[in-house]
């Protein structure tokens, strides 16, 4: 059994993979350098484009944890895609499967549109929201409540049996897509294997890369559902510029933060255990949905989803002469298993929808309320937006 230490991050010029093999009581380390030539292993679906779309804002991925995770015996490494952060093949007389590990920012599109991906890929059709749970089974990710989804089918190339397994875990601001996909006798013998390795994983925050990745949007399949901020025809988020990023009256005790992806504004509250961030998004369009969204930001904090009629009275404010609607959620943060808050709020503008989110401490998060709300309300945004 192999026990790896992979950066979740691969870096432009090189990325470090250290793997220690554990047996007759020592350990071994080799360390392998990857050249960014080499980031981009598998040629592009068809029908998806090589590179990114024109003005769609490159992903930062590299203030993740680095990923840890115990290699279960049969499992052989991958050449990494850039949106792959784990890859392995396993093979059963002469069938195989692909087992990836993916992040994504908290615009990953949802677990209905994904889990019906999934289900598109095996020929079946999708569900409903009304009828996702009951595909889900109960599974531990790195120390934390999960969501299995092992789906049945076949091929639509060969017609030959295939078999899907799918882990979700939500954390602050990503959700980590584990998949093991091949041909079904081989998933259904690598099963325990898959969640064993799920049970395995842990998340080391004390360390970052410091380069970002470049995310390739050739990796995604053509039945992915649209990235919020992202049309079938290529529109996407526009850049973080001075031409389109607001003006606010920042708090005075409003730190400016690292921008990762989908950001155009982040600020950090507090300091210590004691801490806050307010992020701000702008997507086109509605941005996946109001429902879609807050039933995200309620994940974030390990509350169950609300329903549309729930969404639908939900508190509204006065911003930039719209309505905008205010949400606000206590739950728990997964990784200290501290209370939390968050409070909310999307602004539907021109065509375009903005996300405000104050979340962390539930202390920090109730003090600064009032405050977020005349941020927002103080914005004065470009023209033509």
């Amino acid at each position: 059994m192999k026990h790896l230490v992979y950066s979740s991050v691969l870096p432009i010029a090189a990325a470090v993979v250290l793997v220690a093999a554990t047996g007759c009581g020592r350990d071994s380390v080799k360390v392998y350098k990857v050249d960014s030539g080499d980031s981009v292993a598998t040629p592009p679906p068809a029908g998806m484009p090589a590179t990114m779309p024109d003005g769609l804002a490159v992903p930062d991925n590299s203030g993740q944890p680095k990923l840890k995770y115990t290699l279960p015996a049969g499992w052989k490494e991958k050449p990494l895609t850039q949106m792959r952060v784990a890859s392995f093949e396993v093979s059963d007389n002469g069938k195989t499967a692909d087992i990836s590990v993916i992040p994504l920012g908290g615009m990953s599109g949802g677990d209905l549109a994904n889990v019906n991906r999934w289900r598109g890929q095996v020929g079946l059709a999708p569900v409903a929201d009304a009828d996702l749970a009951k595909q889900t089974e109960s599974v531990e990710i790195a120390g934390k409540p999960g969501e299995l989804y092992d789906i049945a089918g076949t091929s639509p190339g060969s017609g030959d049996a295939q078999r899907i397994l799918g882990g979700i875990l939500h954390s602050t601001d990503t959700v980590w897509y584990f998949k093991m996909t091949g041909d079904a006798p081989v998933v259904e013998n690598q099963k325990a294997n898959f969640i064993a390795f799920l049970k395995s994983v842990t998340f080391d925050p004390t360390a970052a890369p410091a380069t970002p990745a470049a995310m390739d949007m050739s990796q995604l399949p053509p039945a992915h559902p649209a990235i919020p901020g992202m049309s079938a025809g290529g529109q996407t988020m526009p850049a973080a510029d001075s031409s389109t990023k607001p003006t606010w009256t920042v708090p005075a005790d409003w730190k400016e933060g690292q921008l990762a992806q989908f950001l155009v504004a982040k600020f950090v509250i507090g300091s210590g255990a004691t801490t806050a961030s307010v992020n701000v998004s702008q997507l086109t369009g509605d941005g996946g949905g109001l429902l879609a969204n807050v039933n995200r930001w309620r994940a974030q904090l390990g509350q169950t989803p609300l329903a549309e009629t729930d969404v639908a009275n939900l508190p509204t404010i006065d911003a930039t002469g719209v309505k905008a609607t205010l949400v606000e959620i206590s739950g728990t943060d997964p990784r200290t298993s501290q209370p939390a808050k968050l409070v909310g709020v999307v602004l539907p503008l021109n065509g375009q929808t903005w996300f405000y989110k104050l979340m962390g401490d539930a202390t920090v998060v109730a003090q600064q309320k009032d405050a977020l709300i005349q941020f927002v309300q103080s914005a004065k945004y470009p023209a033509g937006q």
